[in-house]
Parts: structure tokens; sequence; C-alpha cells
């Protein structure tokens, strides 16, 4: 007589996507044509014949045709609410470096909300499924946008509650101003105050917080252990009297976040600051052994000595590539010629084994990873394995994201109980260079079981305001 167990196992399936190639990205997961989704869970993956016996009178097949089925993609670091009012404008625009954002402050709650849902749209259309808000907070409660205040995460949680968003959320606390100073006293006081529940930590979870150690070096307000071309000197962004008492305050936050629990995101560029900051880690480890998976944001002029402390301490590191192809002239400028060449060492750091996200800091950037994936390739050079470099290029937007977001055991792969987040692209990416990539259309999105997006059709979205 069957079990209970396995009756369940071969209950008919919600979705089956056939014919096709499907890269579950998990050890042993080659050779799918097929995937099965039931509950908004992975049901079945594997070749078709094996996939459709999950078929029933209800089930909704999607004939994939040869298209590629990939985990959803997860942006680990993208400010959704300010990319909702700005779209499609970006910072860079086509510009070497950042410049002025267009003035388009969200005044109120409804502006805010809309902001949230058209970013939630445009991430669906690029197959985005997770992403990161780096940075919400008091701090940001009279900022000049109203994309990153108190507020924003309320709108968070409404939306979350009400089963509006389009893609799961992870937040950061931010509890100084977004690219500027922060103090001691108001982080403590953050820390002591602030709430993280949600409803469902799966579609909204309140991870940890987010510090601005420095600026960035074409600004010359990256912090550095050498003076800038022309002599300048940057300073930390935390307050304190001189540079000791800055770096102090800054290892203070970190070690308080740590001891209270919280995931720790640091906007670090210049390698002194990563210096501090992973000092900081390393002694917030010593006095509380548990792995937060804790991250440097950028990291720019990140050095292997740091990297292979950071692959020991389990420090992640967010980047954006197509930033260091823009601003290699702007960063030669500040620091002398041939400085950007050392900068960025994406193939260091995988090499090294340090968790490595790629992401588009949208909308200082375009949100499409496509890009981001292809900039990445270009900035390391050639290869004699472009398929190898491809899949791991894949896995910076899939497996180690979910890892930042201490998720990997239910997210980031399509294995038999993983969540139903995937999406499909007209052909498939490991039989391409990644300079291609940006040419494939994304043509389906799924999150949590459901289509959320589907090239060339209208997919309905509930009337909100």
């Amino acid at each position: 007589m069957r079990t209970a167990d396995c009756d369940a196992r071969n209950a008919s399936a919600d979705l089956i996507l056939r014919g096709g190639v499907v890269h579950s990205l998990s050890p042993g997961g080659g050779g799918a044509t097929a995937i099965a989704l039931r509950d908004g869970l992975v049901a079945r993956i594997g070749v078709d014949r094996e996939v459709m016996a999950l078929a029933g009178a209800s089930t909704k097949v999607i004939e994939l045709a040869g298209r590629a089925v990939l985990p959803g993609i997860n942006d680990a670091h993208l400010h959704a609410t300010w990319l909702g009012a700005m779209w499609p404008h970006t910072l860079f625009g086509e510009e070497a470096g950042p410049g002025p954002a267009p003035q388009r402050p969200l005044l109120d709650a409804a502006q805010r909300r809309r902001a949230i849902l058209r970013a939630g749209e445009l991430a669906a259309s690029l197959g985005i499924t997770s992403y990161t808000e780096p940075g919400l907070g008091p701090g940001e409660d009279h900022g000049a946008t109203g994309a990153f205040g108190t507020s924003v995460a309320q709108q968070y949680r409404a939306l979350a509650a009400e089963g509006l968003l389009r893609a799961r959320v992870t937040v950061l606390w931010l509890f100084g101003e977004l690219d500027g100073p922060s103090n001691l006293e108001s982080f403590l006081a953050g820390l002591a105050t602030t709430d993280g529940a949600t409803s469902d930590p799966r579609w909204l979870r309140f991870a940890g917080v987010k510090i601005f150690a420095d600026g960035i070096p074409p600004m010359r307000s990256a912090y550095t252990h050498h003076c800038y071309a022309d002599g300048v000197s940057a300073s930390l962004l935390v307050a304190g009297v001189d540079d000791a008492d800055r770096e102090e305050n800054l290892a203070r936050m970190i070690v308080a976040a740590h001891r209270a629990g919280h995931q720790v995101g640091v906007h670090a560029t210049g390698d002194r600051s990563i210096d501090v900051t992973l000092d900081a880690i390393e002694r917030a480890r010593t006095e509380r052994d548990i792995d937060l998976g804790h991250y440097i944001i950028h990291g720019d002029l990140v050095t292997g000595p740091q990297l292979r402390r950071m692959a020991a301490l389990g420090v992640g590191l967010d980047t954006q590539p197509e930033i260091a192809i823009r601003t290699r002239p702007l960063v030669d400028a500040a620091l002398g010629p041939g400085s950007a060449a050392a900068a960025w060492p994406l193939q260091a750091a995988l090499d090294e084994g340090v968790p490595l996200c790629l992401t588009s800091d949208a909308p200082v950037l375009s949100p499409d990873w496509r890009r981001q994936i292809a900039a990445a390739d270009e900035w390391m050079g050639p290869t004699a394995d472009p398929r190898r470099r491809m899949g791991r290029l894949l896995r910076c937007y899939t497996v180690e994201p979910a890892r930042q977001d201490q998720a990997m055991s239910w997210k980031g792969t399509l294995t038999p109980g993983m969540a139903a987040d995937l999406c499909v692209l007209e052909s498939d990416p490991l039989a391409l260079a990644p300079a291609e990539l940006p040419d494939v259309e994304v043509e389906l999105t799924v999150v949590d079981g459901e289509i959320v997006y589907e090239h060339g059709v209208r997919v309905a979205v509930p009337e909100t305001v």
C-alpha cells in the first residue's frame, strides 16, 4: 500500500515546464529537460517522461521548445523603491560616472507604494524573484528622495501582508544617512528600538543593518592606506574626533550588531575601510562565534590578503562589475595610472572562495543582471572555459545571494522541496558567451509557483491604491 508521503510526492503538479534545458545549479543537477511545481515548491526535476508523470487534469503545461530554465535571479543590492521612482533613468545613464539623480521625490505613502510595485513589475520582467533593499530606516526619514525612510519599510510590510509583492525582499536597516555620515549613539539607539517582525519572512525579512564606512574612489572619498594622486586623504563617514576614534566607532557598531544577531552589510570601498571592517568582524566572531553572513558592499580596492581573510571569516562581497568598467579612467585619475587594473579583483575573489554576489545597485545602474554578468566576464578577461565561467557567474546571481539571505536551505537552486522561483530564457546561457547574454530575452518568471511575468502577455496586478 502506498504511504501518505508517497501519495504526496506523486500528487498532480500545478505547473510543468518541459522540452527545454533545466539548470538546477545544484551539484549533479545536469541533464534535466523538465520541471514540475506544486504548492509553491519544486516537485520534480528530470527528463520529460519522468516529470510528466505528475501531470493531472488541472496541471498547466508549458512547452519550453528548447528554452532554458534557471533558478530565479536574486539581486543582492537593489534600491527598489528609488528605482521605481526613477526608472527608466539611472544615476550613471550613459556616462562614465554617476551624476545627479532626477528630482522625483516620493512625498507620501501612496507614491512609495506605487514605486515599490513598479519596481516589482520591472524585476519580474527581468527574471528577478528576490532582491535586497540595502538601507531603509530613520537615518533617511527626512531624506530628499523619500525612498529610504522608515515609511518605506512600513509600505513593504503592508504589501507583504496583502500578498502584493512580486519578489521576495530582504531589508537592511539604515541608522545614518544614505552615502553619508552616521554616529555610534544613533546606531545603538536604532538597534535597540527597531522591530523586524513580518507576517512571512520568506516574502519580507529584515535581516540586519547597513553601515556606510566611506565613499568611492572616483570622488576621492574611499578610505585608503595611501593618499590620492593629488595628495588628498579621506576619512571614514562614521563620526569621531580623529581617524582612530572613527575606526573604533565603526568597529563598535559592527560588534554591537553582531552581538544582537543582526547581519551587517558595510559599504566599504577603500582598502583601509575594508581592513577596519574585517578587524571588527573578527573581533565580533571572537566574542560570539556565529556566522551571520556579514558582507562588504562594493569593495572596489579590496586586496588579495583581504580576500583570503574574507574567505576564512565567511565574509561575502557584493560588487558591480559594470561600475568597474565605467569608472576605470576615473579610478586611474584619482589614484594614479594603472590603479584600476588592480581594483575589483573578481577572479581572485572566486578563486579564494569568497561568497561573491554580482549586483546592480540599481538605480545607480540598470537592474538588468545580464549586463552585470557580461561586464564581469569582460573585466576578468579571456578564459579557456567560457561555459564554466558562465556557470560560476550565474551562481553569483542565484546561489550566493541565497546564502547571503541565509536561505540556501529553501531557495537559490531548483531541486525538489526548494522554492518554485525560476526564470525562463529564450536560449541556454551555458551555450553562449557572456557578452551575448544581454541580448537573450527573459521569457517567463515564476515566484512561489505563480507566473508573475510572461513575455508578450500582461500579467494581471491587483488594484492597490
